[in-house]
């Protein structure tokens, strides 16, 4: 298993980043990385997920609910084809600080037959996006 891992931290409170990155409809407007995603944040739910990662391919696929935890933590797991072959288990964690600042977590777990022939990319691209969207999520929130 590989796992990329990122962390921010945010001048707002848990309530606000929380509210901002559950409103998927607003990622089109301020998401460089995670460009749309429709369908309902709730636990066995298959959303579509278009993400653009820098200097990579857009890509869309249809990863299930598997966690929530309102103001705490959402999960969802995708995989290419079937189990086994190229999973991922994309983590959006929150952790209260203090009262005007939150830490941001986003990481995601690979695993699967084709994860080492896709992993330099991953490390890269998909990292830079990760990142990307960290910071313009700090931005949107502090701003809002």
């Amino acid at each position: 298993m590989k796992e990329i891992n990122t962390v921010i931290e945010i001048d707002e409170t848990i309530d606000q980043v929380w509210e901002i990155l559950t409103d998927f409809s607003s990622f089109p407007k301020w998401n460089p990385f995670i460009k749309k995603i429709d369908g309902e944040l709730k636990v066995g739910t298959q959303l579509q997920v278009l993400i653009e990662p820098p200097g990579g391919k857009a890509m869309t696929f249809k990863p299930t609910v598997k966690i929530l935890e309102p103001k705490t933590e959402f999960r969802w797991l995708g995989n290419l084809l079937f189990p086994g072959i190229f999973d991922g288990e994309h983590i959006f964690q929150l952790e209260q600080i203090d009262n005007n600042k939150t830490k941001f977590i986003h990481r995601e777990n690979f695993s699967g037959l084709l994860v080492p022939l896709f992993w330099k990319s991953l490390n890269s691209n998909t990292r830079n996006g990760f990142e990307a969207m960290n910071k313009a999520l700090k931005e949107k929130v502090e701003l809002n």
